[in-house]
């Protein structure tokens, strides 16, 4: 009988190998958050000072394997590394304020128009690069 925590919705056979690995650091990702759930609700219940800083211990200990997880993700998964380089280790206002900044600068940058074109002998990957005017005029 297969775990249904480790259940894929389609036949593993049509997966690729990375769609796989992924799916692991999912499923053992959901595992730690769970563990320090349960480990940090019954140190809230314990009467024990002894056993509350035990088990505060041992949930510290799933938030490190989760953090440890999530970085793989990022560096496994490019949606990953662009969504928590977006949101992790913002500071002030309120967390969906991040994507609404976003996009607004995205429609300013799009009401300024393309940003000026490369000349053809410059190297590079972006077919567009940014000028001091056009930043000026991105305003």
């Amino acid at each position: 009988m297969t775990d249904l925590s480790e259940a894929h919705h389609e036949p593993v056979e049509a997966l690729s190998a990375k769609t796989v690995e992924i799916h692991r650091a999912l499923v053992s990702l959901r595992e730690e958050l769970e563990a320090v759930d349960w480990y940090q609700q019954r140190a809230a219940a314990s009467g024990s000072d002894s056993l509350r800083r035990i088990l505060l211990h041992n949930m510290r200990e799933e938030i490190e394997h989760a953090c440890m997880l999530l970085e793989w993700l990022r560096r496994s998964d490019t949606d990953f590394d662009a969504k928590l380089s977006l949101y992790l280790f913002t500071n002030g206002g309120e967390i969906v304020e991040v994507e609404e900044s976003r996009q607004q600068a995205k429609e300013s940058q799009a009401a300024a128009g393309p940003a000026e074109p490369l000349p053809a002998s410059t190297p590079g990957p972006a077919p567009y690069r940014l000028t001091v005017g056009s930043l000026k005029e991105a305003k």
